[in-house]
Formats: C-alpha cells, sequence, structure tokens
C-alpha cells in the first residue's frame, strides 16, 4: 500500500506584503549595570545587541565549554553579572542579564 502524500493547504506567503515590524521592546535602549558594561560598553543599547555583544566577549576569550558549547565557563567580569557563578548555561544568561538592564 503506498503512503499518502500530504498536501498543504496554506497559501503561498503574499511577495507584495510590507515586512514584519520588529516589536519595539526589544529596540528600546536599556543602561546597561557599572559590571554589565565592563563587557558591553557603557552607553544604551537594545538588548538585542547587549546579547550580541556578550556572545562577541564569550567568544573572544574563548569561554564556551569544548565539550558542551551551550556552557558558558565565566571570568571575573562575567561572575559580576552570573551572580557569581562558574558556569552558565546559554538558556539561563537572560535571566540574569534582566537584573543588570534598566
Amino acid at each position: 500500500m503506498a503512503a499518502k502524500k500530504s498536501t498543504s493547504t496554506k497559501a503561498p506567503a503574499d511577495p507584495n506584503a510590507p515586512a514584519k515590524k520588529p516589536n519595539a521592546a526589544f529596540l528600546k535602549p536599556l543602561q546597561p549595570s557599572p559590571e554589565l558594561a565592563k563587557v558591553v560598553g557603557g552607553e544604551p543599547k537594545p538588548r538585542t545587541e547587549v546579547v550580541s555583544k556578550l556572545w562577541a566577549y564569550i567568544r573572544e576569550h574563548n569561554l564556551q565549554d569544548p565539550q558542551n558549547k551551550k556552557v558558558i565557563k565565566t571570568d571575573e567580569a562575567l561572575k559580576a553579572i552570573f551572580d557569581g557563578r562558574d558556569s552558565v548555561d546559554m538558556f539561563e544568561m537572560n535571566r540574569y542579564l534582566k537584573n543588570h538592564l534598566s
């Protein structure tokens, strides 16, 4: 017995439709705390840019665990941000960042 082919009922995207607007909450400039400013800079910037700069710092200083890339090993600057922890899972990172952005 042959398997049925699935047919999609979803209409193709309209090529003339306007692009989605980015979420304004992500674009709002936030002031980093003094601890976070040591890593990403002191001027206000959107949360997305803060996360990008933090990942650039992590890669530049080779702070990802080689066996498990989801784990970030902290140096002294990052320990101040991540409540003194020696390592942080990448999915926990935003939980700590919210305390350092206002």
